[in-house]
């Protein structure tokens, strides 16, 4: 059993168990309040600590960590946990009472990857609740990821703090943000000078409270880089203890293969001094189809970590990727300058004809146009749900004729089927992978749907991992390894982010023809000590707030 804590992450192997019934009671002091401290099923007295504001009562309680789980009531006062135990023989009274009999009682989960920046910093307060992470269980994101995210962090933070957020965010500064700004879209090295402001870009971002550096060298202009121009700008996230988290620049036969691709990203993880973090680690093209590609990918990253190096990762439980069309299947030489100098290229013959060849190569690493699906086109919204193929069948046209044709009127996301069973399921067993969604507000079900598909079909259906691992590398391992103090655990002390599942309701229902429909199943979220959904129900109210990694060392 787990007893008593101050406010600090926990190690994944920091179990603090005591028998059941001797979880000693104690005060503990957070943020001026004062606290009570008791072991799950213990028992105890409130004393000195009056009514809680909030009890969840009655559920079954997964800390966060690897331990098993135990029935227990969880009691809640201002934005902390200050009770985990048997309420009724502490003597703990509430304000409020959630009863959880029967149901999962989990830290909210804390999604390593997502893209909902521009939902965290809309005008519409119905798009800043986040109710497609809620559903899913999530009351902490990630956001910054795959070099996007701008210096500017304490100004982002403060205007989402201000209107109102309801989902927590923490953020990366991001490379291409960087890259962009002093470099464009050109394909060049930065002078000794430019180097300098951009490192002196990914410092301001640092300062102001990013994670690390984040990056994705498979798109352009980032793709562009070389090696050690990423080294150069990481170097500012390492010097200061943050992490370097990348969409790396190949995950699978795009450009230099995903082996070589995941060698780089070690080699920059470790010149750098940035604990190296591979977003949503996958091989989403020419991957065999027994589960060895992933295998050989594994055994890189062991040899890094048995070298004393820091290297972990994240997924998503989807066999189709998700990406912009040009970044699938135009090569990256014909999008030096951005869009306006791509279509340029379109209309040079001879550029055209290298063009349309890469591409109908792209498409066959991918095991044919047929695994390519639009789904997202503002410009052409009746081609969303077409295969490439079928698109290019109804033209007359071949596949490269026809990707020209869609990216002459506007730009298309895809979703491409190129993962294998295989490999999702050996990755999910690693110890150091851990979940994320990688989701957006629209386009693929990952936004929507990722957590309840992990646990539906590689928990409940396949058991590929138990439900204590589900909750783990969904809680604590990732506030663990991104540095996120004070959440991911149902601990005394820790912050009040808490999900009550209803599991045998808790399903996906989003899909690829209909990505954006709402999970079921997380009957109450609370954030902050706020209960922002309620019977699957939002209250209204916006608890989350920025998170902010402590100043380091060389700031202002």
């Amino acid at each position: 059993m787990v007893a008593g804590k101050a406010p600090r992450p926990v190690a994944a192997d920091d179990d603090q168990e005591v028998p059941v019934g001797r979880a000693g009671v104690r005060i503990v002091a957070a943020t001026g309040a004062v606290l009570l401290a008791s072991g799950v099923g213990g028992s105890g007295s409130a004393q000195g600590a009056g009514p809680v504001d909030l009890l969840i009562r009655g559920g079954q309680v997964y800390t966060g960590d690897l331990s098993a789980p135990s029935v227990a009531d969880v009691g809640v006062k201002g934005d902390r946990i200050v009770f985990v135990g048997d309420a009724g023989k502490a003597g703990v009274t509430a304000a409020k009472t959630i009863e959880a009999k029967g149901r999962m009682v989990a830290p909210g989960f804390i999604d390593a990857h997502t893209h909902a920046t521009g939902e965290l910093a809309s005008q519409d307060p119905k798009a800043r609740l986040l109710l497609r992470q809620l559903t899913q269980g999530v009351t902490t994101s990630v956001i910054g990821v795959d070099g996007a995210g701008d210096p500017e962090i304490a100004d982002y933070m403060a205007k989402a703090n201000a209107a109102g957020v309801g989902n927590n965010f923490a953020a990366y500064v991001g490379f291409g943000a960087i890259r962009e700004r002093v470099l464009q879209n050109d394909a060049r090295a930065p002078t000794p000078a430019e180097l300098e402001v951009m490192k002196g870009l990914a410092k301001k971002g640092m300062c102001e409270g990013a994670l690390g550096l984040s990056s994705g060298l498979f798109y352009p202009p980032q793709s562009f880089a070389k090696t050690e121009e990423v080294i150069a700008v990481a170097k500012e996230a390492g010097s200061r203890g943050g992490l370097y988290d990348t969409h790396q620049r190949d995950e699978g036969t795009t450009s230099i293969g995903v082996a070589a691709s995941t060698e780089e990203q070690i080699r920059i993880g470790r010149e750098s001094g940035a604990t190296l973090h591979l977003g949503h680690f996958k091989v989403s093209s020419g991957a065999k189809p027994d589960g060895q590609s992933m295998a050989a990918l594994i055994k890189v990253v062991e040899a890094a970590r048995a070298a004393g190096q820091k290297v972990t990762s994240d997924q998503y439980p989807w066999s189709a990727s998700n990406t912009g069309l040009s970044a699938l299947a135009i090569a990256r030489w014909a999008q030096d300058g951005g869009r306006a100098a791509m279509l340029k290229r379109f209309d040079d013959p001879s550029d055209l004809a290298k063009i349309k060849a890469q591409a109908l190569v792209f498409y066959k690493e991918r095991g044919g146009a047929q695994n390519v699906l639009i789904n997202g086109s503002a410009s052409q919204p009746e081609l969303v749900g077409k295969r490439i193929s079928e698109i290019a069948e109804a033209w007359g046209v071949d596949e490269a004729e026809a990707t020209i044709r869609i990216l002459r009127k506007g730009s298309a996301s895809v979703a491409t089927f190129a993962i294998t069973e295989p490999d999702i399921r050996l990755l999910m067993k690693q110890p150091w992978n851990m979940f994320s969604t990688d989701g957006s507000p629209s386009g693929h079900p990952r936004g929507h749907a990722s957590y309840p598909r992990l646990y539906t079909k590689y928990v409940v259906e396949e058991k590929v991992i138990t439900p204590v691992e589900f909750v783990h590398k969904s809680t604590g391992l990732v506030a663990d390894t991104l540095g996120i103090e004070g959440r991911g655990y149902l601990k005394p002390g820790y912050f009040a982010d808490i999900v009550v599942i209803d599991l045998a309701n808790y399903q996906p229902k989003a899909d690829y023809v209909r990505p954006t429909l709402l999970s079921t199943g997380v009957e109450v979220a609370v954030v902050n000590g706020k209960v922002e959904l309620e019977g699957g129900v939002p209250s209204g109210i916006l608890a989350g707030r920025g998170l902010p990694r402590k100043t380091p060392a060389g700031c202002p």
